[in-house]
């Protein structure tokens, strides 16, 4: 089985670059979770203190607001998601809510660490990595802000907000 997490993460942007001992090192680190359909990965706010990497299964990102909760994207098999915690220490910005029956492998910040202390250079790039991600992400919500604005339809193949 941990052959198949280390080929899993070695296709994620993520872990793109590390080494295979590093990954495997990572992989033995890691938790296995198992969350039924309609449960909550975390909560908006809970402390964070891991990321997660779907390895079956459907979640949906929500927001509250206003009393309302927003669905602001889904994500399948090969996704990740809390990758923020590996670099900041604030509460969860969202909520993750298993949308079918749901295995993932989290990775904690501790295990984060620890590279930290043994592979310096690995460490690093990890960091880029996910620093990389983040901005894809967060370029692609200032491309939906900017055509809201604007009046555009959204491009992308689900609406950026749904309210639930």
């Amino acid at each position: 089985m941990d052959e198949a997490r280390i080929a899993a993460l070695q296709r994620m942007p993520i872990f793109g670059g590390l080494r295979p001992d590093v990954l495997a090192s990572l992989v033995a680190a890691a938790a296995s979770v198992a969350v039924p359909k309609d449960e909550f990965f975390f909560r908006e706010g809970d402390k964070a203190e891991s990321m997660f990497v779907l390895e079956a299964g459907e979640v949906a990102v929500r927001k509250r607001w206003d009393g309302r909760d927003y669905v602001l994207g889904h994500l399948r098999r090969g996704d990740c998601f809390g990758e923020m915690a590996l670099l900041d220490l604030f509460p969860r910005s969202a909520s993750v809510l298993a949308v079918a029956d749901c295995t993932a492998i989290q990775l904690s910040t501790a295990s984060l660490f620890s590279l930290y202390e043994t592979d310096l250079e690995q460490f690093a790039l990890v960091q880029m990595n996910i620093a990389r991600e983040l901005s894809r992400r967060l370029r692609a919500a200032d491309e939906r802000r900017f055509m809201a604005r604007v009046g555009a339809p959204d491009p992308g193949t689900e609406p950026p907000f749904l309210v639930i």
